[in-house]
């Protein structure tokens, strides 16, 4: 199954908690912190402007890496995939 997100919505996948330190140290599961980075997978045609048939280009494309906030999205599994469905104003930053 293909999910196509519709007008500024965009699908993303989570990136995992980081498990080990720079230093090396294994995280246990109740230290690990929540990632709220991920990678665009797939991006609607745009926001349609009141009443025509113009729309506004998202920012983001497909691949690129993000930023969003704590509590951005509605998570949904798609062939066993955990993935996030966001309005692109949920975004905070693309990350280069």
């Amino acid at each position: 199954m293909k999910l196509v997100p519709l007008n500024d919505y965009v699908v993303i996948r989570p990136q995992a908690a980081e498990v080990e330190t720079a230093g090396g140290i294994v995280l246990p599961d109740s230290a690990q912190e929540q990632s709220f980075q991920g990678r665009v997978l797939a991006v609607g045609d745009g926001l349609r402007f009141d009443g025509s048939q113009n729309r506004s280009a998202c920012q983001v494309q497909e691949g690129d890496r993000i930023l969003y906030s704590r509590y951005a999205g509605s998570p949904v599994t798609v062939n066993g995939e955990e993935l996030i469905i966001m309005s692109e104003r949920q975004i905070l930053a693309i990350l280069r």
